[in-house]
């Protein structure tokens, strides 16, 4: 295993991992190409339940996107353990997207986006904080106010 401090650093924090997502449609939840894991758009949600619905900076406050960020994350995180067995097997978080639905004129996108980085950062240490991109978009699926991608470089020996 690359990194075996990952899961033992999430049991020292005691957090616990929602329950995988399950796909709203027809498509994969994670695919793996070579040594790249790619995870499908994550949304604030557990199990199909949304936990936030609207747009930031109309509907929710910056805090509330941060918090939909996280939980977004949380559940590519709970993805990837699922499909690999162990969050150990990854070697570099490759890249993060977070997708923000918010009106035109919103543009506190980089605090709601920390959300997910600031978990990635807490879990996977300075080191593996990947770089990012985000976007302010005027819709999300099913209303959600954030869409969280992740590609993770994995070592399986």
């Amino acid at each position: 295993m690359v990194n075996p401090s990952i899961e033992a650093r999430i049991r020292e924090m005691a957090i616990t991992l929602p329950p995988t997502p399950t796909p709203f449609g027809t498509y994969s939840e994670a695919v793996m190409s070579g040594a790249l894991l790619f995870l499908s758009g994550m949304l604030p949600v557990v199990g199909h339940e949304p936990i936030y619905l609207g747009r930031v900076g109309s509907e929710l406050s910056v805090r509330e996107g941060y918090d939909a960020a996280r939980i977004a994350c949380m559940n590519g995180i709970s993805a990837a353990r699922a499909y690999l067995g162990s969050l150990d097997y990854i070697k570099r978080i490759a890249k993060l997207g977070v997708y923000i639905a918010a009106p035109e004129d919103f543009r506190d996108h980089p605090k709601v986006a920390d959300g997910a980085s600031d978990l990635l950062m807490e879990l996977f240490g300075q080191a593996l904080v990947p770089p990012r991109v985000v976007l302010g978009v005027s819709s999300i699926p099913l209303g959600m106010p954030i869409e969280v991608e992740l590609v993770f470089e994995i070592d399986m020996q």
